[in-house]
């Protein structure tokens, strides 16, 4: 037994949800969401408004002019004013609540043992930044295109959900060594 192996047996047993109860608790909020907002869930327009704000901040003009952030902020709009804010933030404060309530919650740097916490958040921000890429010109992120997607029976979301697992069990053997 390594170190590794005798930290991880000292720790208290994390609680989790049942997955089947937290698909149908997932599933019943995302036709909720269908029936009383008219659309599905997402969360990657919220980086796109945050990013059309700071534009706008910086360089209003310039903001102005473009062709994809101009409409997001046009006669004075604020993009952040959507439903889509709300629920990202909604989406973090009841995380943090669910983290705190199951006594899970700790300042930490997940990752691979064997490699350095400056690594591990570089990697972290890497893969943030393609999956926002990703998520951009597929119009739509996990949630969005993933599930509201497929919801809909529409053939992208499937088409994205096959593409995103695919991906993440390639990354996985990929990446698998440093995990040992």
């Amino acid at each position: 037994m390594n170190d590794s192996d005798s930290t991880c047996a000292s720790r208290a047993p994390k609680r989790y949800w049942n997955a089947h109860l937290a698909g149908v608790a997932l599933g019943l909020t995302l036709l909720a969401t269908f029936v009383f907002t008219g659309h599905g869930l997402g969360a990657s327009g919220f980086t796109t408004a945050l990013a059309a704000r700071a534009a706008h901040a910086a360089a209003p003009s310039a903001a102005d002019a473009n062709s994809y952030i101009g409409p997001m902020v046009e006669g004075g709009r604020d993009p952040l004013g959507g439903w889509i804010t709300w629920q990202v933030l909604g989406v973090a404060v009841g995380g943090l609540a669910g983290a705190i309530a199951s006594r899970g919650f700790r300042w930490q740097v997940a990752g691979p043992v064997r490699v350095h916490n400056g690594a591990r958040l570089a990697m972290a921000l890497a893969g943030g930044v393609l999956a926002g890429f990703g998520a951009r010109i597929s119009s739509g992120c996990t949630s969005g295109l993933g599930l509201s997607g497929s919801a809909t029976l529409a053939i992208a979301g499937f088409a994205f959900l096959i593409g995103f697992f695919v991906a993440g069990i390639a990354s996985g053997f990929a990446l698998r060594r440093l995990w040992r």
